[in-house]
């Protein structure tokens, strides 16, 4: 809540009832709201939002303990865990006696085997005793909290939530995953009180040392839920395989017995996921209990989420039809995850974004939030994207890193600009997206042409154009404005009134050179173009004219590109040059805002799949000049930057007068990753291009082109 801004950005909830949605979990945190027990407890955040969300007619799932131990006084394997909490829940039911939906403690097997048998979290401990005491803890938590709401306000369920992902093995481990796929039941089994000394699972727990009167309690004093919310993501699905060999170290581990990679069955399987639909019949025919899908989160591009989603609301619809009591489907998570690629174990601040994005100003709402206004309004979504399966349902041949053209039903992506490395860039990022394209050349479609763009458009049929072509020769500009205009101003004028005659989504391409460098920090969307040169001045008029012609158009401005797939950047022409023993001459004057291509292609794609337009400013997280780029990318690269030569940009006899400062920022959001992290992601990425390229020989270095 503190990294996301909601924590103080009550004016979320608004943005939320937008969406269409009318029940909501939502967290009231014990270890946030009474930290120094009851007694001081600060209700103030809790009753602005429940009352805003009350006012709104949004129903809360109030939670209490989510991924958690609690306040300092308490934790996981505290034996007064259980009481603590119902005390507090007895608080937030008395304070609050309209809620009738309570989720206490998210997940509890999940949590104490991250907690307690894994050693992820705190208390960080990986003992098989004590992981059950945590999660017998957690369940009498949540038995005696639900009582003590039950005594303010009878009516109030209980949605208990659980990961309920399945385990596969080869035919040495099966024994293991049969027992997994035992455990993996146990949060509902011990709260519906079927733990028994029939149980398949109490000769486990009585054999790491639980003793019997720990299961005994809720076997006397059950908690039944009343819906089964079931939190399921691409990864649930796991395959255990003795081949180490086969998998990268951090996947081993093993039971004492034998040693085996714990990996994700998507990536390890060829007959793919068991899917939510058949998790859904599993829990109904298990407990004949109402069920929900509680989370269903991705943490991929949008179009990526956009499927996922799709596919557990289409499980959902399937499983009804089949005679399940399926409820709902949540949308987790609205405002999107930190750090969640490391399970929360490293403060990096990777951001996965969700229905919205919050790396601006304000949440920005993504393509998610059209599909779940869709869904809640009973709309079939049809967003073109939809038409293609996810990666997780695709040949893995189909999302190679040659990125092949997808085929099938969907519109695809026109990409103009076949020759350019912008061009075959974005062909490339959308065949490993899943995106269907086109990309074309002048031959195909002349942009400036309005009847070479009229037959092309028609022909293709695309439901967006990424227009990636112009004249980038910034010097020859000077004496060529003719050929430089018609392509940076007329072009994209007639390929903009073109694309809004026919309701086609266009994104194009601008420069950090449309500034004079006198404002001497990093440039906004809003700040009035001033260019220096001819091309400049292009660009500038054909921002203004795409814009004129079609209002939703994306115009992205980007500043000093270098990426993996082609040999003339800057960025790849200096670390060759550099690793040679030979000598560089950089402009030590001229500060820039480096964009690594890969990042922007996606940046661009996303931004077109959520239907942004206007001017956005696309490049990585820095500003420096270019000497000390060439000096990063050497460090970086364990190449030797003694031999770059810092020099005045006008010793460089550059026929082009540039800006001095031009590194751009965004007023609207945040979107790319920092420069030094690009680089290292260049350093790989370079060297698997090359890799995969042997033995075919790499073009020779020629001169660094710019956009």
């Amino acid at each position: 809540m503190e990294w996301s801004g909601h924590a103080a950005r009550p004016g979320d909830l608004d943005r939320f009832a937008e969406l269409g949605v009318r029940t909501m979990r939502y967290p009231i945190l014990w270890e946030r709201t009474a930290p120094d027990g009851l007694a001081s407890a600060d209700w103030r955040w809790a009753d602005e939002r429940l009352g805003r969300l009350r006012s709104l007619g949004i129903r809360p799932i109030v939670g209490l303990l989510h991924h958690g131990s609690g306040p300092r006084d308490t934790g996981l394997l505290d034996p007064e865990l259980p009481e603590k909490l119902a005390a507090f829940a007895r608080a937030v039911a008395e304070r609050y006696p309209w809620i009738d939906a309570y989720t206490p403690v998210n997940e509890p097997l999940t949590t104490a085997r991250f907690s307690a048998l894994y050693g992820h979290w705190y208390p960080h401990a990986k003992d098989g005793l004590l992981f059950a005491r945590a999660l017998l803890l957690q369940c009498r938590a949540v038995a005696l909290a639900m009582r003590a709401v039950r005594e303010v306000n009878p009516a109030a369920i209980l949605v208990q939530t659980e990961d309920l992902g399945e385990t596969k093995s080869t035919p040495l481990l099966s024994y293991q995953a049969d027992f997994e796929n035992e455990r993996r039941w146990l949060t509902y089994d011990l709260l519906v009180g079927r733990v028994d000394r029939h149980h398949s699972m109490w000769r486990h727990l009585r054999w790491v040392g639980v003793p019997e009167a720990e299961l005994d309690g809720l076997l006397e004093r059950p908690c039944p839920p009343d819906v089964i919310g079931i939190n399921h993501y691409v990864t649930s699905e796991r395959f255990l395989d003795e081949r180490l060999d086969r998998y990268p170290p951090i996947t081993h581990g093993g039971n004492g017995r034998h040693a085996y990679a714990d990996v994700e069955v998507v990536r390890a399987c060829e007959e793919g996921l068991v899917g939510p639909r058949s998790l859904l019949r599993q829990a109904w025919r298990r407990y004949r209990t109402p069920c929900a899908i509680t989370e269903a989160h991705m943490g991929c591009t949008r179009e990526e989420q956009m499927r996922w989603l799709m596919e557990v609301w289409r499980a959902a619809e399937g499983a009804r039809q089949e005679g399940a009591d399926v409820r709902a489907v949540t949308i987790w998570a609205l405002l999107g995850s930190f750090d969640w690629d490391s399970l929360v174990t490293r403060p990096s601040g990777r951001y996965e974004p969700g229905v919205f994005d919050v790396r601006g100003p304000l949440p920005r709402r993504t393509a998610l939030a059209g599909l779940v206004a869709d869904l809640s309004a009973r709309r079939v979504p049809e967003h073109p994207v939809l038409g293609t399966p996810g990666w997780w349902r695709r040949p893995r041949s189909a999302a190679g890193a040659g990125g092949a053209r997808v085929t099938g039903a969907s519109r695809p992506i026109l990409v103009t600009g076949a020759t350019g490395t912008l061009g075959r860039a974005f062909a490339r990022v959308c065949g490993g997206r899943g995106l269907a394209s086109h990309l074309t050349g002048r031959g195909e479609m002349d942009i400036a042409d309005p009847g070479s763009v009229a037959q092309a458009l028609d022909r293709i049929a695309p439901w967006a154009v990424v227009n990636t072509a112009g004249y980038v020769r910034v010097d020859d500009a000077e004496r060529e404005i003719t050929a430089c205009r018609r392509e940076n101003a007329d072009g994209p004028g007639v390929l903009a009134a073109a694309c809004a005659r026919r309701g086609i989504a266009l994104v194009t391409f601008s420069s950090d050179l449309v500034f004079d460098g006198k404002k001497a920090a990093p440039y906004e969307e809003t700040d009035p173009p001033a260019p220096l040169n001819a091309y400049g001045r292009s660009k500038a008029e054909g921002e203004a004219r795409v814009l004129e012609a079609h209002a939703a158009a994306l115009v992205v401005r980007t500043s000093a590109f270098f990426g993996p797939w082609d040999e003339h950047n800057f960025v790849t022409v200096a670390l060759a040059r550099l690793a040679a023993g030979e000598p560089l001459a950089a402009a030590e004057d001229a500060v820039v805002s480096p964009t690594y291509v890969p990042d922007l292609a996606h940046a661009c794609l996303d931004l077109l799949i959520d239907g942004e337009s206007g001017v956005w400013h696309l490049a990585s997280g820095g500003a420096l000049p270019w000497a000390d780029l060439a000096r990063m990318a050497a460090t970086i690269a364990g190449i030797d930057g003694a031999r770059v030569e810092g020099v005045p940009t006008l010793s460089l006899g550059l026929a082009a007068r540039r800006p001095l400062y031009s590194a751009l920022c965004s007023a609207r959001g945040a979107l790319m990753p920092p420069l030094e992290d690009a680089l290292r992601r260049y350093r790989h990425d370079r060297e698997t291009y090359v890799r995969e390229r042997a033995p075919e020989a790499c073009a020779p270095p020629g001169p660094a082109g710019r956009t």
